[in-house]
């Protein structure tokens, strides 16, 4: 290569890992063509990550394509990228036209072809790409370990998981982490609560694991005490730890345990740097009740989506603030934050604590004609909420009658209760029987409509309700006390 050339390549190589590389990547490939170094295998691989780093990997496929003696340097580039970049299947394809060249793959070449099978969620496929490991003899290097070990968590199929691991005779951080959150995400606690006591080194990363397993099956004085054994470990809590144990906090009251959370991240910055932390924050005070610490949160946030303002709206609702968090809601619109589903679903939440029935009309009204979401069925429950508290009872049973699905049993719930507030018989019998229709093995919708007839005074229909209870063989849930032990 004359002196001319090795320069252009020096500059280009500069120009790729500089700062301006996104807006400048047409350009340094026109200066490939222009030097004549669009077929040097090195330069290519360079632009090929380079492009993979900025999701450009199309771009990359062009280029990789004119170029007429790929390495397997480049080969492997290309596929990197595509483990990386959707669609990920391709960076298969770009295996199978490897091998039909007659190039060798190398140690380099696996990790990110089990990478692509991990995120297809293809069992199949990354069976097949583990054969070929084995085939060359590739499956004693670590990166190829951890690929097979996280395709097989990724695809739910721990058995197989647990025989790569029980043949490694060394076992990072990373192996163990992945095989915890494997038999997590299977249900299966237990067994990864029993690794994670095994494990002779963890970092941040294990103890995230374990503590949002716990939390997420329902198992929270266990997290709460596993983030308290992290403390004393001398383990930082990061973001992802927070959002973990601040539902947990909010489920058993742990209230001082959520405030240490809160001084914590904003001495750390994190309040102010990460979304999902103040996010977090907001709703477990919301939860806990305190809706000025919510709201002081939310007003630190530096940044706010719209989790952070659905957050707030239905603390509100739930706290008896409905038109506090109506006047949240339209502070949202006009700072053209778009609303979602769930937006909705917490601002016709407080319309209906709040009794604001006209509000609650515009709101629903509003979904379709300006916002173009359409209502699903919590947002027509919503509704039936705000009109049944009202009384307007014809208007709510109109509304489920016109909807484009049928009604859930919570649905027509609400309904009926409404109905009984309001004292209206005959739409509380049909409410009734259609939640008897819809659920004819609860014994619990038996009851309350044989409880209309009773109100009413209706005691031949009574004595049918319990005859046909007896047909369809339901017996009364026996009634049952509990008792607080301190």
């Amino acid at each position: 290569m004359s002196r001319v050339c090795r320069e252009a390549e020096r500059r280009v190589l500069r120009l790729l890992h500089g700062d301006k590389t996104r807006i400048q990547l047409r350009q340094i490939h026109g200066h490939l063509l222009r030097h004549g170094l669009d077929q040097l295998n090195q330069v290519i691989s360079h632009f090929v990550s380079v492009c993979y780093s900025l999701g450009k990997m199309n771009y990359a496929n062009r280029v990789f394509e004119q170029t007429h003696n790929p390495n397997i340097l480049l080969f492997n580039s290309m596929i990197k990228g595509f483990s990386l970049c959707e669609p990920f299947e391709k960076s298969l394809f770009i295996f199978s036209l490897m091998k039909d060249r007659g190039i060798w793959a190398d140690e380099y070449t696996f990790a990110p072809l089990l990478k692509s099978c991990s995120n297809i969620c293809d069992y199949r496929l990354g069976q097949c790409v583990h054969g070929e490991v084995l085939r060359v003899g590739f499956e004693w290097f670590s990166s190829i370990r951890i690929g097979i070990i996280e395709l097989y968590v990724t695809c739910g199929r721990m058995g197989d998981a647990h025989k790569v691991f029980d043949d490694m005779s060394r076992r990072d951080v990373i192996v163990w982490n992945l095989m915890i959150r494997g038999f997590c995400k299977t249900g299966n606690v237990d067994t990864g609560l029993c690794l994670f006591r095994q494990m002779s080194e963890r970092n941040v990363v294990s103890w995230n694991s374990m503590i949002s397993c716990l939390a997420q099956s329902g198992r929270d004085s266990e997290a709460l005490e596993l983030f308290d054994e992290m403390r004393d470990q001398s383990f930082e809590p990061d973001e992802a730890t927070v959002v973990s144990v601040l539902p947990a906090c909010a489920r058993l009251g742990a209230v001082d345990v959520g405030k240490w959370i809160h001084i914590y991240t904003d001495s750390r910055g994190l309040l102010q740097q990460v979304v999902s932390v103040g996010n977090s924050l907001v709703s477990f005070y919301c939860k806990c009740g305190d809706l000025d610490a919510a709201s002081s949160v939310f007003d630190q946030m530096a940044q706010k989506n719209v989790v952070s303002w659905n957050s707030l709206i239905l603390g509100y609702a739930f706290n008896g603030r409905g038109e506090r968090g109506i006047n949240l809601f339209e502070e949202m619109m006009t700072i053209d934050d778009k609303p979602n589903d769930a937006t909705f679903v917490a601002a016709l939440t407080c319309c209906a604590h709040a009794g604001l029935v006209e509000k609650g009309r515009d709101l629903f009204a509003s979904m379709t004609e300006i916002h173009r979401i359409e209502p699903k069925l919590e947002h027509y429950g919503c509704m039936v909420d705000v009109l049944g508290r009202s009384g307007c009872l014809k208007e709510a049973h109109d509304l489920i009658k016109s909807m484009p699905m049928k009604p859930n049993a919570a649905l027509l719930g609400a309904l009926l209760g409404a109905c009984s507030t309001h004292g209206e018989v005959k739409l509380a019998e049909l409410a009734a029987k259609e939640l008897i229709d819809l659920e004819p093995w609860n014994s619990g919708n038996y009851v309350l409509l044989s409880n209309i007839y009773a109100e009413d005074g209706r005691w031949d229909e009574v004595e049918k309700v319990r005859d046909l209870m007896k047909e369809n063989c339901i017996t009364k849930a026996p009634g049952q006390s509990a008792i607080g032990m301190s």
